[in-house]
């Protein structure tokens, strides 16, 4: 395959486009394990200095959704365990089972002990090596149900 740029034209090998999605995929998986340890620093190295992140609970730049991720970890204590990863190009998408315990408060609302598991899907866009874009979702009214915190 052939991709033309503004001024030059690039090869692009069966090969080489696997690596790029292999690597892709590296990235992502990078990210799920410092998500895991709530490793702060490593996730702002996995993001491009412009990223966005969309999820449930708001949307920004990573200066926004940090302290959500942050308040998910300290109330939740949130793991993530990959069941599907797939990826095209610049694309790539993971089904998770995601499971915590309502260890703090959250939003008002008091611990209660209780443990949780849920299906939750992330979609990233990367850009040179990085994620670009992140948007998330996840069946937060089945959370909700399983460590009895009312849905509204």
């Amino acid at each position: 395959m052939i991709v033309a740029s503004c001024d030059r034209l690039f090869k692009i090998t069966p090969s080489s486009l696997i690596m790029t999605i292999e690597s892709n995929k590296q990235v992502v998986l990078s990210y799920v394990e410092a998500f895991n340890r709530c490793d702060l620093e490593t996730l702002k190295g996995l993001f491009t200095p412009d990223a966005l992140v969309y999820g449930v609970l708001g949307w920004g730049e990573l200066d926004k959704v940090i302290p959500i991720w942050q308040e998910l970890h300290q109330a939740f204590g949130i793991k993530l365990t990959v069941e599907e990863i797939i990826a095209e190009g610049d694309t790539v998408a993971v089904r998770y089972t995601e499971s915590g315990v309502f260890i703090g408060d959250f939003r008002g609302h008091k611990s209660t002990g209780k443990q949780y598991e849920l299906v939750a899907m992330e979609w990233f866009t990367l850009q040179d090596g990085k994620i670009h874009r992140r948007w998330g979702a996840r069946d937060s009214a089945s959370q909700a149900r399983q460590i009895g915190m009312p849905l509204a």
